[in-house]
């Protein structure tokens, strides 16, 4: 392979272990699973009371004060000042003795309050089953990534076994050109042939060398690609395409994918969070039973602040009456949301068993296309033979030979491709499945070679 002196060997199982460990996607996709089970936990704080320290300053216009003549019912009778004056002058009293200060005019005060939800009509246990759902919802977002990680991976690493089996067999077309342009030129100069069948010769092996550029071209962008997935400078797969004798049965994959595949899981976690939701929007048809205390921690010296206790504790309930939220409505975009869900989830098992049989079908006409073509490839291979021991004897033209050169590298070619298809096609199937694990059982198949 182009550049095997710098690149670094991996085979696919060690390809995909270091997309798992290195992938941004992948890790993006786990950062949101953190987040969903960190938002989890944070939603078990609603069980907990609420408690708030809290402290106050107030400017007053002017300090509070109670008069105590203001209380007497008598105290604005036209008679009552007559009265009560001699008896002031007396006793050397003034009206400023009879006001009595209840606060200062700057008031400072600190307390701890406490809030403690003891009934909320289920909203509290359907946040819960809500934040629980979302933690699902991303853990299969997070397989599904890996599934179309492993797929990609599959098409990416493959694609360049195939085309670097595409560069041998263009060198392997350009060498036996190569050697039947030499077979020419000598038979040119022996007066065997006729110019025109070394041109003939020369041009074909012209355009050898020049599909041989492009083929080795093609090599180094998918090595680059496969690079840039694995983080490597470059890296040469040691993993061969392969094939099996027998295609695993289709039933079992069907079912597989059907139980286990994320998108399933997915919709179904959307589904619960559909039903917390109209839990919880009936909820909010229920009255609300809370627990509720004040601690003074602090209080200045006035006469209010003496008589304030220096804590309460109670029990409360709300009862909502009319509200401005659309609650009727809202459960009923709730269970707008469940019948979505519903309805999706027969599609998306409608979609995946169409894709599975795709895929499996892909799969086994890759395996018969290459395992057909091998009596083709044999009968081109012989076919090259004869014709170039043939214009040695004057009796084929160098476009036969040319004619014969170029069918098999295209029966090579085409075997090879047939043998990509197979394998790409079999890892989608085992991610579809769930069974990405079990690719390595499969290579254990034969593994091709261009010229097999």
């Amino acid at each position: 392979m182009l550049g095997s002196a710098q690149a670094q060997t991996v085979s696919f199982t060690e390809a995909w272990s270091r997309v798992i460990q290195q992938d941004d996607g992948l890790a993006a996709e786990q950062a949101g699973v953190d987040r969903a089970e960190q938002l989890r936990e944070a939603a078990k704080a609603m069980y907990l009371p609420k408690v708030d320290v809290g402290a106050s300053y107030t400017h007053l216009d002017q300090p509070m004060e109670l008069d105590m003549l203001d209380l007497n019912p008598i105290a604005n009778h036209p008679e009552f000042g007559k009265v009560l004056g001699p008896v002031m002058q007396a006793l050397n009293l003034s009206p400023s003795d009879f006001v009595t200060p209840l606060t200062k005019q700057n008031v400072v005060t600190s307390s701890v309050k406490m809030l403690w939800p003891l009934f909320t009509g289920g909203r509290i246990d359907a946040a819960q089953d809500i934040r629980q759902a979302q933690v699902s919802e991303a853990q299969q977002l997070l397989v599904l990534k890996q599934q179309s990680t492993f797929e990609s991976l599959s098409q990416t690493y493959f694609g360049v076994v195939l085309a670097a089996q595409v560069v041998q067999t263009k060198q392997e077309i350009e060498q036996g050109l190569a050697h039947h342009l030499d077979h020419a030129q000598k038979l040119e100069a022996q007066g065997q042939i006729a110019k025109v069948e070394r041109l003939s010769a020369q041009s074909a092996y012209d355009r050898a060398r020049i599909d041989t550029q492009k083929a080795r071209r093609s090599l180094e962008i998918a090595q680059l690609a496969l690079g840039h997935m694995l983080k490597l400078k470059q890296a040469e797969p040691n993993t061969r395409l392969f094939i099996n004798d027998d295609m695993p049965q289709l039933d079992p994959f069907v079912q597989e994918t059907l139980a286990v595949h994320p998108g399933l899981k997915l919709l179904a976690a959307k589904k619960e969070q559909a039903q917390g939701m109209i839990k919880l929007e009936k909820g909010k048809y229920a009255p609300e039973l809370f627990l509720f205390g004040n601690y003074n921690l602090y209080e200045d010296d006035s006469i209010v602040s003496k008589t304030t206790p220096d804590w309460l504790v109670g029990v409360g309930v709300s009862m909502p009456l009319v509200s401005r939220d659309g609650r009727s409505e809202t459960v009923q975009a709730a269970k707008s949301a469940e019948l979505q869900v519903n309805l999706l989830q027969a599609k998306t098992r409608q979609d995946l068993e169409l894709l599975v049989e795709k895929t499996w079908r892909e799969a086994a006409q890759g395996l018969e296309e290459y395992q057909s073509l091998s009596s083709t490839q044999a009968l081109a291979q012989e076919n090259v033979r004869l014709r170039d021991k043939a214009f040695g004897q004057g009796l084929s033209t160098s476009l036969d030979v040319v004619d014969a050169q170029n069918q098999l590298a295209g029966v090579k070619t085409q075997r090879a491709a047939a043998a990509y298809q197979y394998v790409v096609s079999l890892a989608r199937l085992l991610a579809l499945s769930g069974q990405m694990n079990s690719f390595n059982q499969y290579q254990h198949g034969r593994a091709i070679e261009v010229n097999s």
